[in-house]
């Protein structure tokens, strides 16, 4: 008799039923067991938010399982992810086994750790809870919200707008970031200014710089030099000048260490250091967290990676803090350890923020168990953590003001230099092109020793012109940052949220930065022009914190769901008698700064190049959006906005038919993509000039991908297929992830799966791996083995409906013919009967010869 042990992945199953033992049975879900069936009435507000509830294939198949592992035990326990969707999966468990009658004389207990070690496991078992209802109820708000939003506003976007793809509650606001940051790219309006640094020398001898601050008793501002003109004029009366040290002042500043990573902070710096997408990044944090095989032992090396607290465990703090005052001495020890509180908006610190469960296992004693990603993020989340506990660093600042004889002109001239490293001897963070900070660069500048009234001679002058420069496009790191910032979304949705807006086309991601795509301006102008309130950030982030406020139990989670449905419905009420022209006319005057913007070689660009007398204008049609003239039909000219989703844009636009995406850091070798006859595709090394026959390892590339916007760790993942994702949990046989010449599958033995049209395969976890294979074996029966060979006789469902096979022979089953009473034998005899085996696309030779007529001449 073992009790047993609901988890939500294979890979955590396998970690814990290690250090438990035959005393549990420990299943795993594989994520949500049910979920709202994707058809309108799934959510009901005219029934007070009624919701229906539908296990797919999957999920009544894990449910059975549990069932199975129940018989005989005492006790459930739950020990879903401590998080709103972990209590949300195992409320899902526990009600679909209540509603089939398998929980009588069961006592249920939810058990929750924030690591997977021994420890934390055992001790979570000692400790049990109830299901924490006011979670639960956040959960069913935010899921029912969120399926309102996107199965009412929809298919609103469909028909009123072809070619749109979906809006979503959070993904909509996180777009219209996007779009509103390229707007005021394009209508930014660089201004020139200029500055002017002196090449100084002391009387030793000594170089440095300074820069003009002030000019004739006023402090220079930034466009006050505002042309070459002003600044050489000026140039010239200060160079005639001698000039002496007019003040120094000293001063040493602090710099404390960041917090632990949280979530969103994670996802930020591997982004900005190690180059890693927000889901690479949570993927690779799923591994750590779910344990590595070191050694014999599963170990989970980091804490739950979904979080946004920033505090850290006791036990944790005085281990790391022993390991500092070993490992570096006590000078980088604080007197006292640091506690952090987090200043993200709508915070709820539930967790841990994300550290290594053991501060022994430094990266370089795990560096040989892991793979090169999984070394890279533990090394940047362990030296993290490790620093957020050392001792300031210590700058000593030295700022000296340099004037001429009658002051009318005054130099600044600075120098820093680190006088104690403190934690920059294990941490530097990084800062991007959205974010410098002061801190951004720790090189010492030193400048020379001086005095009060030293006379320094000038030996030149620099002036400098400069131009304002537009905002910075939001990159992945500094858009998550923004959205923590304003309180929209919580962290761990992040990383799903910016993969849907690239699979839907509306953003592309380029040199690492996001670019708005002409789908998804049309989307977010179609929402800002007649939805505007619910994509607009300040409501989208006040209901955030409503629904966080149901998991305090500050505010009922129906009253929420009313509030918000009575002025939504309203607004999509109005929106039945819209006509697709008054559509149409407000993104092109929404839109027409994009589309039609003037420029030196086009100054009218609405005037229709093909007719006398036509204007341009934004025209909708059966797929989609486009440009063409008000004449028509008369006058026909149209220009495409949206490009096809297909690879003949990317091979049109690769010219050369080779692109350098860069090096492998792993073997030097360069990364390609290259344009032959049959398509774009990528290429690891150059074609060795002395083996021709040795070829260079190629990969194709998945359909629907933007090829020329694929970035270098998307090339090398790419080339790395196949890949193995781990051990069925039930059967144990390995399954890879590959890319063929149909696209993406995934393999188990002799069973293939393809994935479906918008999954990545490079996300793919195991997880969902087992999901898709489970779904393929649903569809394959064993009859028996064949009394011929002993192999055995499958029964299968393909395309066209059942059919049988064994070996390579295969026969179609009969329409007239029952797949759930066939019986072995008459498997066999339909096999003899109709069996053929497949050509596999070969043409077979033709067998019969050609006859040739032979005419006889009689002699004569």
């Amino acid at each position: 008799m073992t009790d047993v042990i609901i988890v939500e992945s294979p890979a955590k199953a396998k970690t814990i039923n290690k250090y438990l033992g035959n005393k549990y049975t420990v299943v795993a879900s594989l994520g949500h067991v049910r979920d709202l069936p994707p058809k309108d009435g799934s959510v009901r507000p005219d029934e007070n938010f009624a919701m229906d509830w539908q296990a797919d294939e999957r999920g009544n198949k894990q449910i059975k399982l549990i069932a199975k592992a129940l018989k005989g035990a005492q006790t459930l326990y739950l020990a879903t992810d401590p998080d709103r969707e972990g209590e949300a999966i195992s409320w899902h468990v526990r009600s679909m086994l209540e509603e089939k009658n398998l929980l009588r004389n069961i006592n249920v207990e939810r058990i929750t750790f924030n690591e997977i070690t021994r420890q934390a496991v055992q001790h979570a078992i000692k400790h049990p809870r109830d299901l924490d209802q006011p979670l639960i109820e956040a959960y069913l708000a935010r899921r029912a919200l969120d399926y309102l939003v996107g199965f009412t506003l929809s298919p609103i976007l469909w028909r009123k707008l072809p070619g749109s793809r979906s809006a979503g509650r959070v993904q909509s606001v996180a777009l219209r970031l996007i779009c509103e940051r390229e707007a005021e790219i394009e209508v930014f309006q660089s201004k020139e200014y200029w500055t002017i640094t002196g090449q100084f020398k002391t009387l030793r001898n000594i170089d440095f710089s300074a820069r003009l601050t002030h000019f004739e008793g006023k402090k220079l501002e930034q466009f006050d030099l505002a042309n070459e003109s002003i600044t050489q004029n000026i140039c010239q009366e200060i160079i005639k000048t001698s000039y002496a040290v007019q003040s120094i002042e000293r001063k040493q500043t602090k710099r404390n260490p960041s917090p632990p990573f949280t979530t969103s902070t994670l996802q930020q710096e591997a982004s900005r250091k190690l180059h890693m997408s927000a889901q690479t990044t949570m993927r690779t944090a799923q591994q750590l967290y779910e344990g590595i095989d070191l050694q014999g032992e599963t170990v989970g090396l980091i804490t739950y990676m979904r979080t946004d607290g920033v505090q850290l465990a006791n036990e944790a703090i005085e281990s790391i803090r022993t390991h500092i005052g070993k490992n570096f001495g006590k000078n980088y020890l604080p007197g006292t350890a640091r506690k952090y509180v987090s200043k993200a908006k709508n915070a709820q610190e539930a967790h841990e923020a994300i550290r290594p469960t053991s501060i022994d296992n430094t990266p370089d004693h795990v560096a040989a168990f892991l793979t090169p990603e999984q070394k890279k993020l533990y090394e940047l989340i362990w030296k993290r953590a490790v620093a957020s506990q050392m001792q300031s660093a210590v700058i000593d600042q030295v700022a000296a003001v340099l004037s001429n004889p009658n002051q009318t002109a005054l130099f600044r001239a600075t120098g820093s230099v680190i006088a104690f490293d403190g934690f920059l001897k294990l941490y530097k963070e990084s800062s991007d092109d959205t974010d410098k900070d002061k801190h951004s660069s720790d090189a010492s500048t030193l400048l020379p020793t001086m005095k009060e009234g030293e006379e320094v001679s000038l030996n030149k002058l620099n002036p400098e012109q400069h131009f304002t420069q537009p905002p910075a496009r939001y990159s992945e790191a500094s858009l998550v940052k923004k959205m923590e910032e304003l309180g929209i979304g919580r962290p761990s949705t992040y990383a799903s949220i910016l993969g849907v807006l690239r699979d839907r086309d509306y953003v592309a991601l380029e040199n690492r930065y996001f670019i708005p795509q002409n789908r998804g301006r049309l989307v977010t102008a179609f929402l800002t022009s007649f939805f505007k309130r619910y994509v607009d950030v300040d409501f989208t982030a006040n209901l955030e914190e409503r629904l966080d406020n149901i998991s305090n139990s500050k505010l009922n989670w129906k009253t929420v769901l009313q509030e918000f449905w009575q002025d939504f419905s309203k607004a999509i009420e109005q929106t039945k008698d819209l006509k697709i022209s008054d559509v149409i006319d407000a993104l092109d005057k929404d839109l027409e700064a994009h589309f039609f913007a003037p420029s030196p070689d086009n100054p009218n660009p609405r005037k229709c190049p093909a007719c006398t007398d036509g204007i341009l204008h934004l025209k909708l049609g059966r797929y989609g959006s486009f440009i063409g003239c008000v004449n028509y039909p008369e006058c026909q000219y149209t220009r495409k906005l949206i490009a096809e989703e297909s690879n003949d844009n990317d091979e049109k636009e690769l010219i050369e038919g080779t692109k350098l995406l860069g090096k492998d850091p792993q073997t030097d070798k360069n990364v390609y993509l290259k344009k032959g006859p049959w398509g774009l595709y990528l290429q690891l090394g150059d074609t060795d000039s002395e083996d021709k026959n040795k070829k260079p390892k190629r990969s194709t590339i998945p359909f629907g991908t933007n090829a020329l916007n694929l970035s270098l760790e998307d090339a090398l993942a790419l080339l790395s297929l196949p890949k193995q994702l781990g051990p069925h949990p039930k059967t144990q046989e390995t399954i890879q992830a590959g890319l063929g010449r149909f696209g993406p599958y995934l393999k188990m033995g002799g069973i293939f799966a393809s994935l479906k049209k918008g999954e990545n395969i490079l996300d793919i976890t195991l997880n969902q791996a087992v999901e898709v294979i489970d779904q393929k074996l649903a569809t394959i029966r064993t009859l028996g083995l064949h009394t011929k060979d002993n192999n055995p006789i499958l029964l299968r469902k393909g395309r066209f409906g059942f059919y049988l096979q064994h070996n390579k022979t295969i026969a179609n089953l009969p329409k007239d013919k029952d797949e759930t009473t066939l019986s072995l034998e008459e498997a066999m005899q339909l096999l003899k009967d109709k069996g053929k085996t497949p050509s596999g696309g070969k043409k077979k030779p033709s067998t019969t010869k050609n006859k040739v007529t032979v005419k006889k001449t009689k002699k004569v």
